[in-house]
Parts: C-alpha cells; sequence; structure tokens
C-alpha cells in the first residue's frame, strides 16, 4: 500500500473546510442539545451563553469561527452546557490550546526497537505499532498472518479502513467501522493542525461516495478505539467470523504513537446453532 504523492492530492482537492474546524462542531453540538431537550430546533446561543457566563454576541463570534483565549473555567463550563462526552471535552480543549499539548515524536529521530521488541513478545494475538497518522511502524507475524497488507510499503490503518475494498468484505457492518474511522480522523485533525498526511488521508477517503455520505451526516469525534468489540471475517479462520476486542496502549515517552493488541473473544464455530465459547484469556 502505497501513500499517495503530492500529486494525487492536487487531483483530490481542498479539505471540506466547511465541515472542519469548532465552529461547526458547536453548530451540531448546540442542534443536539436542543434536540435531547425536546426544543424542536437547536437550543438558543442565548442560553448556550448565559450558561458559561457569557455575552451572546461572543458565543455567535464563537460559532463563525473566532477562537478567543478561553480559560479552563469557560472550557468546562461551554463542555457542560453543550452536554459534550469526553471525546468530545477533549476536543474542544485541543481546538483552544491550537493542538495537542505535547507534539508527536517523529519515528526517525527516536529509538523504537523497545516498542518493537514489545510487539514480538505477542507470539499468537495479533500486534502493531503506528504512528499519529496511523502509519504501521511495526507488527508481530500473528498480525500480518491475519491482515498481509501490514507489509507493503506504507501501510496505514485507517487508510486501509476506509478506502480498501477488502477492508470492507472483512469488517462486519463497515459503516459503523467508516464512521468511526473518519470520527478519529477528525479528532487527530484538532490534535494536530495542519497536519498533511492526515489531511491526505481525509481527502483520498472523501472522494470516496461511501465515505463523503458518512462524512455528511454529521460530524462526531472520537478519540480512541480501546475496548471496541467488533466481527472479521479473514482468511485466518474463513469461512467463519470472529470477535475480536482491541486494546490501545499510548506509551507515555513516544507521544503521538500507538500500540495495538488483537484479542480474540469469541472462536470460530461451524455449528451456527451452537452458543460460541470464550476462549481462555
Amino acid at each position: 500500500m502505497q501513500r499517495a504523492s503530492s500529486t494525487d492530492r492536487t487531483v483530490l482537492g481542498p479539505l471540506p473546510d466547511e465541515a472542519l474546524g469548532l465552529a461547526v462542531l458547536l453548530r451540531a453540538w448546540r442542534a443536539r442539545v436542543g434536540h435531547r431537550l425536546g426544543l424542536g430546533k437547536p437550543l438558543p446561543q442565548v442560553e448556550v451563553a448565559a450558561g458559561i457566563g457569557m455575552s451572546e454576541r461572543w458565543y455567535r463570534d464563537l460559532e463563525r469561527g473566532a477562537v478567543p483565549r478561553m480559560d479552563a473555567r469557560t472550557l468546562a463550563a461551554l463542555a457542560d452546557a453543550l452536554r459534550l462526552c469526553a471525546d468530545e471535552r477533549a476536543t474542544l480543549f485541543l481546538y483552544a490550546a491550537g493542538g495537542e499539548l505535547f507534539p508527536a515524536v517523529s519515528p526517525d529521530d527516536v529509538d523504537l526497537a523497545p516498542l518493537r521488541r514489545l510487539v514480538d513478545l505477542q507470539p499468537t494475538r495479533p500486534a502493531y505499532l503506528t504512528d499519529n497518522a496511523w502509519n504501521v511502524l511495526a507488527h508481530n507475524e500473528a498480525m500480518a498472518e491475519w491482515f498481509p497488507w501490514v507489509r507493503l510499503p506504507g501501510a496505514n490503518l485507517i487508510r486501509w479502513g476506509l478506502t480498501d475494498p477488502e477492508a470492507r468484505e472483512q469488517m462486519g457492518d463497515w459503516p459503523r467501522h467508516g464512521r468511526a474511522y473518519l470520527a478519529m480522523l477528525r479528532y487527530a485533525m484538532a490534535q494536530y493542525p495542519g497536519h498533511p498526511e492526515l489531511g491526505e488521508i481525509l481527502r483520498t477517503a472523501l472522494a470516496d461516495p461511501a465515505c463523503r455520505r458518512i462524512w455528511d451526516d454529521g460530524p462526531v469525534v472520537i478519540a480512541h478505539r480501546d475496548g471496541h468489540t467488533f466481527h472479521l471475517t479473514i482468511p485466518r479462520f474463513a469461512p467463519h467470523t470472529v470477535d475480536v476486542v482491541a486494546q490501545v496502549l499510548n506509551p507515555v515517552g513516544y507521544p503521538g504513537l500507538r500500540l495495538t493488541f488483537l484479542d480474540v473473544l469469541r472462536e470460530p464455530c461451524a455449528d451456527a446453532g451452537r452458543p460460541h465459547r470464550p476462549l481462555d484469556g
């Protein structure tokens, strides 16, 4: 899997600025609160402003794209007024801070040998290491057995999950996965504003009609998929499906990198009428 060239990015065109940034999220969150309260319309701007002790004009400017300096109290009050979940609160704070406070390390500038050894120490369950743009930096043999594409130059998890036809065949309920991957991309772009590779992945995804439909359904942000369970249909277990859970770890000394381990929850079962038995461990 090759990364897109600069020529590819030009052909794909600019990012949809009207669907990115804090302003569009604030409008969507305010509309959601109004729906949850049964108002039949977005929560009025004046009520949001009152809830955080600011003027209606101040909040209106915020939804128009202004990003004034906001202290922790103001941010927390705004998050409470809009009833944000943990990932959404983190996104709000990221935009206010101008991105991640701890810049991601460059894989070229640090010694990844300890993390690669940790990946290799997993003899049976798939394990892999990715950077802040989900490029696969290391993987064990189990991961390559399940997903041979990780061996290819430029292997990238999110690009594969969103644009490769194989991913849509192997992931049960792919639209749900596509929505999650796009939501993680949105969160990552708040973490690392202007990151060229994240932008390229989003451009490539939005050129696909299925991804574009999901994106246009409305803004969603997800920080990670730690603990997420899903079904896979892959050659390793063909013709049956397997249930797995993803465990994601962030090494403290390597900001921006992710260690991911896949655990099998239920073994493939040839008899659909027989209950699955959880595997040990």
